[in-house]
């Protein structure tokens, strides 16, 4: 059973949670659904470390808004934690455990009705911000870019109508990988979820792979619960090429260059 959660001040989280519990019962502020339970929250989501003091699931699925400077028009999907320090929730150099079969099967989702997001793009997002600390997986879908997306509700009405068929249905149980490398809306990662063989977990992008030393790769590979193969970004590595390699040849990871 999975907790989606929308943070009551967050406009595109909390539109999605309306459509999503527009038919749901709801009982002591839990709405529930078919293989989910929704909560709406007074406090973000990147800082939502505390869920599991209240709430006992198999996984979080956090609605949320995207913003970006460039203005782009994106629908995202991204698991979180920070490389460095931590600007927008989380721990410091602490990752959470991705949910790498549904981000899978929802982006696959999400792109077979492009047609209805014809103006946006559909990507994943490297790995960053909070919460960091949950003991379970942890996802974030997220609707970009502005106020005026956030706030349009047939775009986060159309958007849960997707959420809602990938949660309500089963979830395929695919092969998935670490990656590393590449822009933090990496094109090469993002087709590897959606037409690929491999779901996803964590991302960490070229410009974080400084701050990657032995205890923060061990941390990430304890959290990638099950994880069978990592893809490098070969030409989106920079000077860390062979730091990530050395660190690679001490698993058993299937390493696949991209």
């Amino acid at each position: 059973m999975e907790l989606m959660v929308a943070y009551r001040d967050d406009p595109a989280g909390y539109n999605m949670a309306k459509f999503i519990t527009r038919n749901l019962e709801e009982e002591n502020g839990i709405f529930h659904g078919k293989n989910f339970d929704l909560v709406i929250i007074p406090t973000p989501t990147i800082s939502a470390d505390w869920l599991e003091e209240k709430f006992q699931y198999d996984g979080f699925i956090f609605l949320s808004k995207h913003a970006a400077e460039s203005g782009t028009l994106a629908l995202t999907c991204h698991s979180t934690g920070n490389f460095d320090i931590a600007n927008f929730g989380g721990n410091p150099r602490q990752v959470a455990i991705p949910h790498p079969n549904i981000q899978k099967t929802y982006m696959k989702n999400l792109s077979s009705n492009h047609e209805l997001f014809p103006d946006f793009q559909i990507t994943i997002e490297a790995t960053h911000h909070g919460p960091t600390a949950l003991g379970k997986p942890v996802i974030f879908i997220e609707i970009g870019t502005t106020p005026k997306q956030w706030n349009d509700t047939d775009l986060c009405n159309l958007v849960s109508g997707v959420v809602l068929s990938t949660i309500e249905n089963e979830i395929p149980n695919y092969p998935f990988a670490m990656c590393f490398g590449g822009t933090h809306y990496s094109e090469k990662f993002s087709n590897e979820l959606i037409n690929g063989k491999f779901a996803l977990g964590t991302v960490i992008p070229k410009h974080s792979l400084d701050f990657l030393n032995e205890s923060l790769f061990s941390d990430i590979l304890e959290k990638n619960i099950g994880v069978e193969a990592a893809l490098l970004d070969w030409n989106g590595l920079g000077k860390n090429k062979q730091k990530i390699l050395d660190f690679l040849s001490t698993t058993k990871l299937e390493v696949i260059k991209l």
